[in-house]
């Protein structure tokens, strides 16, 4: 078995492995045949957007190429990441976001091959955990069920849905919110 090594990387060094990560995003996509182009230039636009935010920070897990990443940045305080949340925002969670002590991953790659060995799990605890984050939040696709269930496996619960205007036409899936606890 390979050794695996996490690296950060800055928000230069995420922009330069771009297409690497889309690339990655894309062998590890639910797409329809023939939708993999929209996804991984959907991906690309995400990604040039994500890296501009405060806290930005992006974990790499290598072994003898690129095996997996998971990035995030802290949720802003005002609660304006909370809009479009279906009911009430649970209040442990208002709060959290209040004090500064919340986490959203935006992304988790893992490719394909590697994902037997729980490498996803790595670098999102060393995420939260570097940032002294209490909660860790994600967004989940609906359709994107082996996120889902690795997620319920690791002991996180749904805590809401959140409804956004994302690509695509207007009635698309909405994502679901994930809470990860920090380890």
């Amino acid at each position: 078995m390979d050794t695996v090594r996490l690296r950060r990387l800055n928000r230069r060094q995420a922009e330069d492995l771009g297409e690497d990560l889309a690339d990655l995003f894309v062998e590890t996509s639910v797409a329809a045949p023939g939708e993999e182009f929209r996804g991984r230039a959907e991906f690309l636009r995400r990604l040039a957007d994500d890296v501009r935010l405060p806290g930005f920070d992006m974990l790499i897990a290598e072994t003898e190429a690129l095996a997996g990443c998971a990035y995030g940045f802290p949720v802003p305080r005002d609660g304006s990441w909370w809009q479009g949340f279906d009911g009430p925002l649970p209040q442990s969670i208002d709060q959290l976001t209040a004090s500064g002590h919340l986490l959203a991953i935006a992304e988790t790659l893992v490719h394909p091959d590697e994902q037997t060995r729980g490498l996803a799990r790595h670098p999102l605890e060393h995420l939260l955990a570097d940032h002294e984050s209490s909660l860790g939040v994600t967004l989940v696709d609906p359709p994107h069920g082996a996120a889902r269930a690795a997620f319920e496996a690791w002991g996180r619960r749904e805590v809401g849905r959140v409804r956004r205007s994302l690509p695509g036409p207007p009635d698309g899936p909405a994502p679901n919110a994930r809470a990860q606890r920090s380890a």
